[in-house]
């Protein structure tokens, strides 16, 4: 498929979303907030609409061959987990939908859910939080992490780290970890290494089984366009396939051979799957369904990566022409009554993802504004 894919998707006008100065109200918005929420896909739109009528017209006969379009509900992740898999660079099993160490590495001011789960599974272990969540900043003046502190932190932790878990692309700032490596260090260490891919998954390439990655979770309702609360998704690296680990079991994730004979006994799936609790949502999944075949269909990662480094690109060097724009290393000590901001994503492309964030300097008092975008943007 030939780039762009914007008519794929149902864009909402400048005055569907409030824009009302602008002077062109029933055209469609430049939208650049999918890392937030990504548009809805035309594709999406009308699975989602087939699964209501076979609801309507099957109902519970849909779960099984009498699916009008071939996809039973039982079976129905069967149509997701392949273009899933290729999308996050793993193996198809690999993939579901959902003492002395003990310490978590993460960056500082990682997404709120992490911090939450951080803190939330060292208490659950009886473990001070504060003693437990090792976050690493930056350096003073600085804005994104540096690779070798990173790395120094884990070679000079690392016997006391239970696990390194990081972002893909941390959302704040744009920066695009360097994942193998990463992955390499923590294990070299003998941690656990996983990654939050919320904002990384759909935005740049992965190939998590080759880089040998622990485990990863991720949404699927930023860059991957399934909608609003879509359905999460689960990767865990085949190697642990042959080790008993700790799960909450639950009915979905039990061999599906088995799994309507409904005996006591749990018998999980091999790999990612078993740790599945309960039949996915269909709609969400049809959703998804319809966003990955659009990705299947434009080559997957690597068309829309070379696209999405040409558009950063450009918006890049439109922002750094503004009147306002100072360079990074000035931005913290800068004092001005004047609109002033920066680029604080790494300016190598190879190190972020489909961003450039823009801050604002603090130390202009109308910051808060509600005319700071437009003072911005018209300049």
């Amino acid at each position: 498929m030939s780039l762009p894919l914007s008519s794929d998707f149902v864009l909402p006008t400048n005055k569907d979303i409030g824009a009302t100065s602008h002077h062109e109200p029933d055209s469609i918005c430049t939208y650049l907030c999918g890392n937030s929420l990504g548009p809805m896909s035309k594709r999406s739109k009308a699975l989602v609409e087939e699964e209501l009528k076979v609801w309507a017209t099957c109902a519970v006969t849909g779960h099984f061959s009498s699916h009008p379009h071939g996809r039973g509900w039982v079976d129905f992740c069967g149509h997701i987990t392949p273009l899933l898999a290729e999308l996050v660079g793993a193996k198809e099993k690999e993939v579901a939908l959902p003492p002395e160490r003990y310490k978590i590495l993460c960056e500082a001011r990682a997404f709120p859910s992490d911090q939450y789960a951080f803190a939330s599974q060292a208490l659950a272990h009886g473990l001070d939080p504060a003693k437990a969540v090792l976050e690493l900043s930056p350096r003073p003046g600085e804005y994104t992490l540096r690779e070798e502190d990173i790395l120094e932190t884990i070679a000079r932790e690392g016997s006391s780290i239970a696990l390194v878990l990081f972002s893909g692309v941390q959302y704040y700032t744009g920066q695009w970890f360097p994942m193998q490596s990463l992955t390499r260090a923590a294990q070299a260490q003998g941690c656990i290494c996983g990654w939050d891919l919320a904002h990384a998954v759909g935005n740049v390439p992965l190939s998590l089984h080759d880089w040998g990655a622990d485990f990863a979770v991720w949404c699927t309702y930023k860059y991957v366009n399934a909608g609003p609360g879509s359905i999460a998704g689960l990767y865990m690296h085949e190697k642990w396939k042959e080790t008993e680990l700790p799960k909450f079991a639950g009915w979905w994730g039990h061999d599906p051979v088995t799994r309507f004979a409904m005996p006591p006994k749990f018998s999980p799936i091999e790999g990612a799957q078993g740790f599945q609790q309960s039949n996915p949502g269909i709609l969400v999944a049809a959703s998804l369904l319809g966003s990955l075949q659009i990705f299947k269909e434009a080559g997957m990662m690597q068309p829309l990566r070379e696209r999405s480094m040409q558009l950063t690109a450009t918006l890049e060097s439109l922002l750094m022409k503004s009147k306002y724009f100072v360079a990074v290393k000035e931005a913290p000590t800068r004092q001005s009554t004047k609109p002033a901001f920066t680029i604080i994503t790494p300016a190598d492309p190879n190190s972020r993802g489909g961003t450039a964030v823009a801050f604002i300097s603090p130390n202009w008092s109308d910051a808060k504004s509600p005319r700071c975008a437009e003072q911005f943007w018209g300049h």
